[in-house]
């Protein structure tokens, strides 16, 4: 595994590479899956799907839910992720975003995106965690950006690898 960090400190995006023993299909299937996300995270922050039985990611603008936890974010809440990418078996990406009490969805401009390229060994991923896009403001309502460093999503990707190793194709 390799990790980049594409720029210093001030950097407004980290990139992460991981080589998984598994077929770009499977791991994309998991991806997909908005049920099987927390098998993705390295820590409990991502509890589950909102739904019981969720749709799977199909295309650009859909928009799935997910429990979250996190003690700084004062506990449990939800997230509903907007798709913003989607190519099926190569790569999906989605900005999360909460509902306004008038029923918009806004997103606070960081993104999160998987893209995945086939290789001998299975699976080229590369997750790349952006807040390009995020307001100085918000940014500084939630503690600041990055929320999490590049060893986080080196975790992520090794979390991602044990759910989908050995898996049939």
């Amino acid at each position: 595994m390799t990790t980049d960090q594409h720029a210093p400190a001030e950097a407004d995006r980290l990139v992460v590479h991981r080589i998984v023993r598994a077929a770009p299909e499977v791991v994309f299937d998991l991806l997909a899956d908005p049920a099987r996300h927390h098998l993705t995270e390295p820590t409990d922050w991502v509890r589950g799907s909102l739904d019981p039985a969720p749709a799977r990611i199909m295309e650009i603008g859909q928009v799935f839910g997910i429990e979250m936890f996190h003690l700084n974010a004062g506990g449990r809440y939800e997230m509903h992720n907007l798709v913003i990418a989607f190519k099926p078996g190569r790569t999906i990406a989605w900005e999360p975003s909460q509902y306004a009490p008038d029923g918009t969805l806004a997103g606070g401009g960081w993104t999160w995106r998987y893209d995945l390229d086939p290789t001998p060994e299975g699976t080229r991923v590369t997750l790349t965690y952006d807040w390009s896009a995020t307001p100085p403001e918000v940014a500084a309502e939630i503690g600041g950006l990055p929320s999490v460093g590049p060893e986080f999503l080196a975790r992520s990707l090794d979390a991602l690898a044990a759910a989908v190793e050995d898996a049939p194709a």
